[in-house]
């Protein structure tokens, strides 16, 4: 978990980041600066920001997943006596030492699949429900946001089990898996998935409501909903 929690907080910025970047340049493209931008550009926007993130996450994400598969293996007794990798930054340089660099990337292509119309998604069921709801409180945009990740992790789930796969395996072993276990297996954590994204996205869209709306200025300046205690 080390190396996830220490590239969270970098990938998240450039997911957000980038996302409302992309949404200010194209208002000011189409020439309405204060205007709202449109479901069209907030798609856009959101697979913009999930392209970008590619970069920052793909070498933490195969160190994360050749880490997983090794304490998996390790625990059902199908591994070495002793552990290929020492941690995640032994794991780091021996993947560099291997394969070079680009096996740092190897399943970048699937993440990029998976991040692109996952996030797309995700900001516009986000911006659409809670536009929808347009109760202007935080339990609106809890919602929007615990709903967003569902979205989000449905579309994304087949094309993370691919990356997956392709990261550990290669694509030999994972047409293999698909011939053994049939398509039921590109949705095999889903649930997991959208049990975790419900939670997790609330709190994201609550920070991320409050951070932007003390960062705008002018007619587009809207306070954070009110936390309704009274």
């Amino acid at each position: 978990m080390s190396l996830p929690m220490a590239t969270v907080s970098l990938t998240s910025s450039v997911v957000f980041g980038t996302y409302r970047n992309c949404l200010q340049c194209m208002k000011q493209a189409r020439g309405a600066d204060w205007a709202p931008n449109t479901k069209l550009e907030v798609f856009l926007a959101g697979m913009a920001g999930g392209v970008a993130q590619i970069s920052v996450m793909a070498p933490g994400d195969i160190v994360k997943v050749r880490l997983q598969c090794q304490t998996e293996s390790m625990r059902k007794g199908t591994n070495a006596p002793r552990p290929k990798y020492h941690g995640p930054l032994h794991c780091l340089l021996s993947i560099i030492r291997g394969e070079g660099v680009t096996g740092l990337y190897r399943g970048a292509l699937p993440l990029t699949l998976r991040d692109g119309p996952s996030y797309a998604t995700y900001f516009l069921t986000y911006t659409t429900i809670y536009e929808w709801l347009s109760g202007g409180n935080w339990s609106s945009v809890m919602l929007a946001g615990g709903i967003a990740g569902i979205a989000g992790w449905t579309v994304g789930t087949p094309m993370d089990v691919i990356k997956a796969r392709l990261q550990v395996d290669g694509v030999r072993e994972m047409k293999q898996t698909v011939r053994v276990e049939g398509a039921g297996v590109f949705f095999k954590s889903l649930g997991v998935n959208c049990l975790r994204a419900f939670p997790v996205n609330m709190v994201v869209f609550v920070t991320y409501e409050v951070l932007s709306g003390s960062h705008r200025t002018g007619p587009e300046r809207v306070e954070p909903p009110p936390l309704g205690l009274e």
